[in-house]
């Protein structure tokens, strides 16, 4: 049985699909929170790790913690790229943040890898649940449509 024919965007990037997404989710330390803080768009910068279909990270008190607590929609953004070789991938995860219940926060510490790595004495364990996953890949130019070259 042959792979399924591999579809492109308009520009030529690999749409990825949600198995693909969620593999290279899991395969990089840190990706990008974008969040709104007054209104506007701001970035941090988190480790995190994967629950299923959620991103599981922690924060202290601060902006983060509070969009968690609103439950504001945010995007989470993951990407490695090979400046040599002009190849590379993105991957953006959109959805809900909550913040895990204190009950439940050392279990989920128990069985997921998270080290915050800012020396924070409160932190709160936050999740964010996919609801949204979308992902691109630069492939190497022989391997993009003719049409897209």
């Amino acid at each position: 049985m042959s792979a399924p024919p591999r579809r492109f965007d308009h520009s030529g990037l690999q749409i990825l699909d949600e198995t693909d997404c969620l593999k290279l989710l899991g395969s990089v330390p840190v990706g990008r929170l974008v969040f709104t803080q007054g209104g506007l768009p701001v970035i941090r910068l988190v480790n995190f790790a994967i629950d299923d279909r959620a991103v599981v990270f922690a924060t202290a008190d601060g902006d983060m913690y509070r969009a968690a607590e609103r439950g504001d929609v945010v995007a989470f953004e993951v990407d490695d790229v090979d400046r040599d070789r002009h190849l590379g991938w993105s991957v953006t995860a959109t959805g809900h943040l909550s913040v895990v219940d204190p009950d439940e926060a050392e279990a989920v510490r128990s069985t997921l890898p998270i080290h915050p790595w800012a020396p924070n004495r409160d932190q709160h364990l936050i999740r964010l649940a996919i609801e949204v996953l979308d992902g691109r890949r630069l492939v190497a130019w022989g391997e993009r449509p003719k049409d897209l070259r």
